[in-house]
């Protein structure tokens, strides 16, 4: 069947918006190969350089030897073993929680959360700028959407205000936005979701191994017992794969029994639950890392300020260096290879429209020849295209 007799939905994308998979190897290595150079990998969330390390590889291997490379079926029917219930063990005991439960995926944990919670009936108050998976999770659950601008709770109170009591209320968002990395108000909108009764989920993707002692954003405040779910995942910090959702006993037997993408799939293969395991070991070994990669992402985030770049709102090992217009980020992100240096060139609509950036993610294992290296690179590009635009 042709596509001239079934037309694709937005088929005709702008060039400058046109996304391709880049050729790339050891994507999350401190160093990539691109185009045939080696590159400085400021694209990957693998933030503790965790991904390549030998106790992480050797933990997958010993999974792989004891219980092979296929988990062979879904958990609830042959697909589990006692690697599941020792990263599930360790979960509770990381989060300080009396449950938890590992998906395939953090967009399958979000789905799936959404999906066995909200209804149609259900109202759902999420932050603007949440993750994809926490916007199609709230579609595919039918219930009724409400956006509040982001990191506003005084927008979040007022549209609280105008719901009807009776009516069952979530609210879940990010606790560091992955293509701002600000944080989320914690505090103002956890009092508002007890003033007005609301069931609260957080998502810890891009703050788990880094924030509260590699706990996220919710243990660095202290309000791990006010969140109804914690949700995040394997695949960032923490080197491996998968996502989690922590809590209360009743709500994670809940999404065992009513969780689609947790029930009708596959289990993790060994070799990935290994690495989660010891992923967990490593970043309750080490507490400070977290700390020193924030040490790192102000230094440059400083830096970058110094030059005159607008990095937005962040705090965390995220940095959006935000110039509107996508054709100039993709000249940006040019020159940074031909420097030694491969960053994310973010565009819509993965971001609002005239807020095209780069996304540097900061890591941990620089060493400081690759703070200079990024360092010269940017005050060689910026302050020549400042010239440039003088002229």
């Amino acid at each position: 069947m042709s596509t001239e007799n079934f037309p694709l939905p937005g088929k005709n994308i702008a060039r400058s918006e046109k996304r391709s998979i880049p050729d790339i190897e050891h994507g999350p290595d401190l160093y990539i190969k691109f185009q045939g150079q080696r590159l400085l990998n400021l694209a990957s969330n693998n933030y503790l350089g965790l991904a390549g390390s030998e106790k992480m590889k050797e933990a997958s291997m010993r999974a792989v030897a004891q219980f092979g490379t296929s988990s062979g079926a879904s958990r609830l029917i042959s697909g589990n073993y006692s690697l599941y219930s020792a990263l599930e063990d360790a979960l509770c005991s990381f989060k300080e929680t009396s449950a938890a439960l590992v998906f395939g995926s953090g967009y399958a944990a979000n789905l799936g959360i959404l999906n066995a919670l909200a209804h149609r009936k259900c109202l759902v108050f999420s932050d603007r700028l949440n993750h994809a998976s926490i916007i199609d999770g709230i579609t595919l659950s039918r219930a009724v959407h409400v956006r509040y601008r982001h990191a506003d709770p005084e927008h979040l109170e007022y549209l609280l205000a105008q719901k009807p009591v009776q009516a069952p209320k979530i609210l879940i968002t990010d606790t560091v936005f992955s293509m701002d990395g600000d944080k989320a108000p914690l505090p103002q909108i956890l009092n508002l979701c007890r003033k007005y009764r609301v069931l609260t989920i957080v998502d810890e993707a891009h703050a788990t191994g880094i924030l509260g002692r590699g706990r996220g954003l919710v243990h660095e405040l202290g309000l791990q017992q006010e969140i109804d779910l914690h949700m995040g995942t394997f695949s960032k910090a923490l080197g491996s794969y998968g996502g989690y959702v922590a809590g209360s006993k009743e709500l994670v037997d809940f999404l065992i029994n009513r969780s689609r993408s947790f029930i009708y799939s596959t289990s993790l293969p060994p070799a990935v639950v290994g690495a989660s395991l010891e992923a967990l070991q490593q970043v309750q070994d080490h507490p400070g890392q977290g700390q020193r990669l924030l040490e790192l992402s102000s230094e440059l985030r400083s830096f970058l300020q110094e030059l005159g770049l607008d990095t937005g709102t962040s705090t965390t090992q995220i940095i959006p260096v935000i110039m509107k217009n996508s054709q100039a980020v993709l000249q940006a992100q040019a020159e940074l290879i031909q420097a030694g240096i491969f960053a994310g060139a973010i565009r819509p609509p993965t971001v609002p429209a005239d807020s095209a950036r780069l996304r540097l993610s900061v890591r941990g294992d620089m060493a400081r020849k690759e703070m200079e290296l990024v360092k010269n690179a940017f005050r060689k590009i910026f302050t020549r295209q400042s010239r440039n635009e003088q002229a």
